[in-house]
């Protein structure tokens, strides 16, 4: 009888227990529900607020004019700590119009300037790229608008992943600029944008290193054939130091001085704090997913 009795008490503590576990899977069901229809849709509607502002910035309009007319502003390189390099860069929003520089030379002390031809302009392919995987960010983020139901926990976190994928490759595009060889630098269409033509002892670089705008420039001074027996040819990266060496159309060449001159761009500033935010958001929202899944493995994926 006693035992009958302990295993009536244990059978109604389960059943309590169960019960109590029904309700709180009830609880959680409604909460997750309201997650995915009304939450979720609300992370979407400040995502897509935050990049719009994002890509606004890319292509800043002048307000006085048409909406296809973009503001130039100007932008003074220089260092205080040395002035062998200065200069007065003009970017409207992915090109460089005008750039206008004065190099002293090591030895003499000369100075050369240069300046783009009226008839050229240098597009940053870091900006245009960031610009790009923002707006492909947007287009996803659009494609799932308020009238649309989330299912699953998988569906929302398919979604922030290929949004996190796009401004991860945004904001690197601005963080990391490309490695290239002295002789792609030599080759590339840069060397042909000034007037007076660049001297084939000098070669300049433009690129973008978070919300700057860097210029580099290398001064070169050709090797004799008879030093040329240790000759090493430098390989591909973001700045190259004094010491390089590399042979460009049968001449080689090693470089002696390199400057190196900044200015920072407010509005990339801006667009990098965007990401950023943009980012923890999106990771928020899944880890807000993951805490359900934990209780519905088989409901959500």
């Amino acid at each position: 009888i006693v035992m009958l009795g302990a295993e009536r008490s244990t059978l109604s503590e389960l059943a309590k227990m169960t019960a109590a576990s029904q309700a709180e899977r009830t609880v959680l069901e409604e909460e997750f529900n309201w997650l995915l229809k009304e939450e979720v849709h609300a992370v979407l509607k400040q995502l897509q607020d935050i990049l719009k502002e994002a890509s606004r910035r890319f292509s800043m309009p002048l307000p006085s004019l048409c909406e296809g007319q973009l503001k130039q502003e100007n932008f003074i390189l220089g260092s205080s700590t040395m002035d062998q390099v200065k200069g007065v860069l003009t970017l409207q929003g992915e090109a460089l119009t005008q750039a206008d520089i004065n190099i002293k030379v090591a030895k003499s002390s000369q100075v050369m300037h240069f300046a783009f031809r009226d008839d050229k302009q240098w597009k940053l392919q870091q900006i245009q790229d960031a610009r790009n995987h923002v707006n492909q960010a947007l287009q996803l983020l659009s494609s799932r608008d308020e009238s649309y139901t989330f299912k699953t926990g998988a569906e929302v976190n398919k979604l922030m992943d290929a949004v996190m994928l796009q401004l991860t490759r945004a904001r690197n595009r601005l963080t990391t600029p490309a490695s290239m060889t002295l002789p792609e630098l030599a080759a590339s269409g840069l060397m042909k944008m000034f007037t007076p033509p660049m001297p084939g002892d000098v070669m300049v670089n433009f690129y973008i290193n978070l919300s700057k705008l860097c210029l580099t420039v290398y001064q070169l001074h050709v090797l004799q054939p008879n030093t040329t027996k240790n000759f090493k040819s430098a390989g591909s990266s973001v700045l190259h130091n004094p010491g390089a060496m590399f042979e460009y159309n049968n001449t080689k060449f090693e470089v002696s001085h390199v400057h190196k001159v900044e200015c920072v761009v407010p509005w990339l500033n801006d667009t990098l704090v965007f990401f950023t935010i943009s980012l923890q958001l999106c990771q928020q929202l899944k880890d807000k997913i993951s805490v359900f899944s934990s209780f519905w493995n088989y409901r959500l994926f």
